[in-house]
């Protein structure tokens, strides 16, 4: 079938490699997609927010399947209309897809149903907000009750640091009228992935993200600077409690409120001294997880994918390569704030040729024949390796061949498993 990707960043370059590489994929259309994917695939010039251009685009170029990258088309109804007109989409409708849009609308299924997280306040209300945290004191967590492009939480330390956010919220700044504030948890976090039919749960594989900008988690939050997977905090044990307390219930109360969930459901944990608790709820793939997963998904994604429409994922099964991917994110110097953009880079091919690594374009453009950053987060170097110590030799080493003076990483990507020991 033909298949039409939506998205531009390295989420999609990952989910495209995979999807290019199925039997079941005969033309891959990517949109807007960016240089490193039309590598791949065709790139095309699509208004995604344009429901009825999209749904044109695929009528016209016989689309048998949209799978649809970031979130923001998914909360905006984008799966309600293409099913509407009769064709497939990966992704959840737009009730469903508020588990994402909404945390206020994730809390408050997770206070009905005895799903496990943390204790919190809805407030569409400025002093009624600052008047609980009065109450509550620090630390304490404020978030956005809405889209925020993984800005919009604060885990304020100090009184002060709260205030701030709250008043940062109710400025108009972020998508979204009220905010959310919850107990601070102590804990490691980790990711969990599990794909849904609305009625069956396949788990795929867990990954541990870094959200600060800097070495030693240090620095203001960013949309993430690398991830690994497996996370080895997450065991079996601890993946069958997750799926069994927070995923199936979650899943169990969609259905029920007449409105299944399909797709892929990104539970963020963190692991306290009671058991793993929900931080929150994504819609789609993570970015930078997804790299690290399709690197070590070892069956075709795209009948997957299909499965979660057609409501058969109780037929398929998902199985993975033992080795560990790593991926590291290089950004554009001022990322996470104003990044700087237009500059050149070189030496991604030399790079890309080192064994087990990929490299997924997830901020870039094309000029003059020239690869110049376009964006705060602009590639990810992933790679595999048998250890821990090997994907991160390996990532690393291909880091080093990239010329990019204009560009930085981290340095100590999977540090957590390292200092653990882990050997695999």
């Amino acid at each position: 079938m033909n298949i039409l990707l939506i998205g531009s960043g390295g989420r999609e370059h990952a989910l495209a490699w995979a999807i290019a590489a199925s039997p079941l994929c005969d033309r891959l259309f990517v949109a807007p997609g960016n240089p490193g994917i039309g590598q791949i695939a065709r790139n095309v010039e699509l208004e995604v927010a344009d429901h009825a251009a999209v749904t044109a685009f695929c009528r016209a170029e016989n689309i048998g399947l949209v799978v649809v990258g970031p979130e923001a088309p998914l909360v905006a109804g984008l799966a309600d209309d293409l099913a509407a007109a009769g064709i497939k989409c990966f992704g959840p409708k737009k009730f469903p897809a508020q588990l994402e849009g909404s945390k206020g609308f994730t809390k408050d299924i997770c206070a009905k149903y005895g799903i496990p997280t943390a204790a919190y306040g809805r407030f569409q209300d400025k002093a009624a907000a600052l008047a609980y945290l009065e109450t509550h004191g620090a630390p304490i967590v404020i978030k956005a009750d809405g889209l925020a492009a993984g800005k919009g939480v604060t885990v304020a330390l100090d009184m002060a640091e709260a205030r701030a956010a709250v008043e940062d919220i109710f400025s108009g700044k972020f998508c979204g009228a009220g905010c959310v504030i919850e107990e601070f948890l102590e804990g490691e976090e980790a990711s969990f992935f599990v794909l849904t039919d609305g009625k069956h749960a396949l788990p795929l594989a867990t990954a541990q993200d870094h959200k600060r900008v800097g070495d030693g988690d240090t620095g203001p939050n960013t949309g993430g600077m690398g991830a690994y997977s497996p996370a080895p905090c997450m065991t079996p044990a601890l993946c069958d409690e997750a799926l069994e307390k927070i995923v199936k219930p979650t899943i169990r109360a969609l259905q029920e409120m007449g409105h299944p969930y399909a797709g892929v459901l990104y539970a963020g944990l963190i692991l306290t001294g009671d058991g793993p608790k929900l931080i929150e709820y994504n819609c789609r793939f993570g970015d930078p997880e997804a790299q690290v997963l399709m690197m070590r998904l070892k069956d075709d994604l795209v009948t997957l994918l299909l499965a979660c429409c057609d409501g058969t994922l109780d037929k398929v099964s998902a199985r993975w390569f033992d080795d560990v991917a790593l991926t590291v994110v290089m950004c554009a110097q001022g990322y996470p704030g104003g990044a700087v953009k237009g500059t050149e880079i070189r030496g991604l091919e030399g790079a890309a040729a080192m064994e087990g690594v990929e490299i997924f374009h997830a901020g870039t453009a094309e000029r003059d024949g020239a690869i110049v950053a376009n964006g705060g987060r602009v590639l990810n170097v992933t790679a595999r390796g048998a250890t821990v110590r090997e994907a991160r030799d390996r990532a690393y080493a291909a880091v080093d061949r990239i010329d990019w003076p204009d560009g930085f990483c981290r340095r100590d990507i999977a540090w957590r498993a390292l200092a653990r020991g882990e050997t695999r």
